[in-house]
């Protein structure tokens, strides 16, 4: 408190009156806040001194040497095993629309009809030359042709040529005993070279009429398989991806008409990191993870790796196939791939929950005596809550896991006890 004093001014009139009062009020402001700001110390020294923190109870796992199988973790994508556009192979307007967007269908199942009239007019004539054609060779069908010697033809010509050797033969037996003239005899020879002539002609129009029935019968299948292919169908079980071509469009040939995929097995594409690529071979077992099914592990197996590397990513492309029977995977999605390799490799680990990240940096804090002592380290593979460590570790040293964010190098800390950090 202010005690009271005689303050005297020198100066005089109002202004000097003035000057004091205006003193006078700041003393007095002065006098009043000296008291709070004298409390308000007094509580904050209080208060500090009531909150000093003694050492913080922590639970301790220890650092342990494992064995770890070394596995691929990548992303990948899942593709359809066989994915094909199906064109029209003869032309024709769509008819009928059996199949379209989405649909499951089964090889050898119809899709799309195209119109069948011209191809039935075609098949219907390539069967009447077939049957003229086996008319004039003597035979009943394509399947039991006889040998061209036994054609009706050939044979007909053939009795002619006998015939006409015959004559010849008692024509020079006659010209001989002089009962026949030359001119006689020479005719009985012209007979005999022109029956000849007919019968190697006769031959040859049997092997023509035999070619006529092969190609006639070509030209029956061709059509035939034209008739068919006016049914364009499924090459294989999958789903109509896409549908090129609507009702009573004309298509031609080679126009693309339906896009189909095959879904069930899936592969599972991705790259096998260099390092890891030779305990990694065909055969071995995958699991996968996708976003639509989170939580879920779908298995496949390795199916194929590249034997070179791709110099872009110093990476091996492979490929594995997954059932996908109810087809609930779709092609396209990314997947979450792991592949255990066969390598194993003896390891330190420590708990993920001892970890601490700051500053672009993993540390963990070991337990020396009543303090903490910051590790800096480097992660590798997890496993069952733990993970893979390489840096100043030993066996057995306890780290403190818990409330890592809190936890200082230096910090003086108690063991929980292991009753207690079970419970924990």
């Amino acid at each position: 408190m202010l005690s009271s004093a005689s303050v005297s001014f020198p100066w005089s009139g109002d202004w000097g009156r003035s000057v004091r009062v205006q003193v006078l009020v700041i003393a007095v402001a002065v006098a009043a806040a000296l008291p709070a700001c004298s409390g308000t110390a007094k509580t904050a020294g209080a208060g500090g001194a009531g909150k000093a923190d003694g050492p913080k109870t922590v639970a301790v796992d220890e650092v342990r040497g494992v064995s770890m199988r070394r596995a691929v973790e990548v992303v990948g994508t899942l593709a359809a095993e066989a994915e094909v556009t199906i064109s029209a192979e003869v032309e024709g307007r769509v008819s009928q629309l059996r199949a379209d967007l989405g649909d499951r269908v089964r090889a050898g199942q119809v899709l799309i009809e195209l119109d069948r009239e011209k191809s039935e007019y075609s098949l219907t004539q390539q069967r009447a030359n077939l049957s003229k054609a086996l008319a004039r060779y003597g035979a009943a069908d394509p399947t039991h042709l006889p040998e061209i010697e036994q054609t009706p033809d050939v044979q007909k010509a053939q009795a002619e040529l006998v015939q006409a050797k015959q004559a010849y033969e008692r024509a020079q037996e006659l010209h001989k005993r002089q009962l026949l003239p030359k001119q006689a005899l020479d005719d009985a020879d012209a007979t005999r070279l022109a029956k000849q002539a007919t019968y190697e002609a006769s031959l040859q129009g049997a092997r023509n009429l035999r070619a006529d029935i092969e190609g006639t019968q070509a030209a029956m299948r061709l059509a035939d398989r034209q008739l068919r292919d006016t049914s364009i169908r499924a090459p294989f079980d999958g789903f109509v991806q896409k549908r090129l071509v609507s009702l009573g469009e004309f298509v031609k040939n080679q126009t693309p008409v339906m896009a189909v995929v095959a879904v069930d097995p899936l592969k599972a594409i991705g790259e096998i990191p260099e390092k890891l690529a030779p305990w990694i071979s065909v055969g071995q077992v995958v699991t996968l993870e996708v976003d639509a099914f989170p939580g879920e592990r779908i298995a496949g197996k390795v199916a194929r790796i590249s034997p070179a590397v791709n110099p872009a990513t110093r990476a091996f492309p492979f490929e594995a196939l997954v059932p996908n029977a109810s087809g609930r995977l779709k092609p396209g999605t990314f997947a979450r791939v792991r592949i255990d390799g066969g390598k194993v490799d003896q390891v330190l680990t420590v708990p993920v929950a001892a970890l601490q990240y700051r500053y672009g940096q993993n540390r963990v804090f070991i337990v020396e005596g009543d303090h903490l002592q910051a590790r800096e380290l480097t992660l590798g593979d997890r496993a069952d809550g733990r993970v893979e460590v390489t840096g100043t570790l030993k066996p057995g040293e306890q780290v403190a896991v818990g409330d890592v964010e809190r936890f200082g190098d230096g910090m003086k800390v108690t063991v929980k006890p292991a009753a207690a950090a079970a419970a924990r």
